[in-house]
């Protein structure tokens, strides 16, 4: 009987040596992940600046707006609770699961995201920092009461019968809603159960800071790291750079794997641009026992 192998891409030579010293930097080191959108890619959901993504985006909903604006709450959840279904029921991808295997090989020791998704969650990761909340979790504005999303998706649908028939040809858009322009006042909104408040996806919105309490923990992890590896994010907002700031202030090495490139690449002890479903799960058999 002949032997049979498992099928691994070759990169080409500049990546495979690029690859190669991201192992000199990560073997038996404390390895810190940084996540951003491309890391969601692979799994259906759409990035705000990945390839081809500009031509298509529109400028996401600002926290002020929302807050002050009932039409532009009802815009939003209009298009919300079209994108739900399909955003909720996307799987973790081999990037995820990867991630997953090294946290539990005691090989990665947290994982800061910028995601909202919760797909490490579901793959497995367990230490993870989610600097911008989560899809899954929303609260009153009013009270702060939290409900589950998915609870309040029922909701809205049981006042709006019919609406996903209405909606079902529209695009995902990157923030789990859906890319069409619904009719003005069209489209009914939950209200909090407990005071009548309006509510608001546990998820830091433009024009919102991230908890301090949240960025002095992801601080921590950086500072306590010995590599951060920096996966799918451009880097282009403050929210994710200033922990590669940090880091190289620091003196900690610093390993960026994306499309493109980013804020942080000057920075960088390594860049690659790799298909990270192929690159991070590679990477996670290479660090692992032989």
């Amino acid at each position: 009987m002949e032997a049979t192998f498992d099928y691994v891409p070759r990169l080409p030579d500049t990546e495979t040596a690029a690859f190669e010293r991201l192992l000199v930097l990560a073997r038996g080191r404390r390895v810190v992940a940084l996540t951003g959108a491309g890391c969601s890619t692979e799994s259906g959901i759409p990035d705000y600046r990945g390839e081809g993504t500009r031509a298509r985006a529109r400028d996401p909903i600002r926290f002020d707006t929302y807050a002050t604006d009932a039409d532009a709450r009802a815009r939003y959840w209009a298009r919300a609770v079209v994108g739900w279904p399909r955003f909720s029921s996307a799987p973790p991808n081999p990037v995820h699961r990867a991630l997953a295997k090294l946290e539990q090989g005691r090989l990665l020791h947290g994982l800061i995201t910028q995601n909202v998704d919760r797909l490490h969650h579901a793959a497995g990761s367990r230490d993870v920092i989610e600097l911008h909340g989560a899809l899954a979790d929303v609260r009153c504005l009013e009270c702060g009461t939290f409900e589950d999303r998915g609870d309040l998706q029922a909701r809205l649908l049981a006042l709006n019968p019919g609406w996903l028939e209405r909606a079902e040809a529209t695009r995902l858009a990157p923030d789990g809603d859906a890319d069409f322009e619904p009719d003005r006042g069209s489209f009914r909104v939950a209200d909090c159960l407990v005071c009548g408040g309006a509510l608001k996806p546990n998820v830091v919105f433009f024009g919102e800071q991230v908890p301090a309490a949240t960025v002095e923990r992801a601080y921590a992890l950086v500072e306590a790291a010995e590599l951060l590896l920096v996966l799918g994010s451009s880097l282009a907002v403050f929210s994710g750079l200033r922990f590669v700031r940090r880091a190289a202030a620091q003196a900690i090495p610093i390993a960026i794997v994306t499309a493109g490139p980013t804020r942080g690449d000057t920075l960088a002890s390594v860049k690659l641009e790799a298909r990270l479903g192929e690159l991070v799960p590679r990477l996670a058999d290479a660090l692992g026992p032989s």
